[in-house]
């Protein structure tokens, strides 16, 4: 069975001489972090709205 993990590519590791990375990795932003419009609220809240309506709606429909 082959060994997948390249060993010999690898540099011994040494605490002692860390090498940090040459460049730094992108900067990432996620949702919680962005500012949002007041439509994009709006149409977050008609979704959110409509699966309500939807799920809630059918089964009192079924019933």
């Amino acid at each position: 069975m082959a060994d997948d993990h390249h060993d010999d590519d690898r540099p011994d590791y040494d605490p002692e001489h860390v090498e940090l990375p040459a460049k730094a990795p992108p900067l990432r932003s996620t949702a919680p972090q962005d500012d949002f419009t007041m439509g994009q609220v709006g149409e977050g809240a008609s979704v959110a709205l409509f699966g309500l309506l939807m799920t809630f709606g059918v089964a009192l429909v079924l019933v």
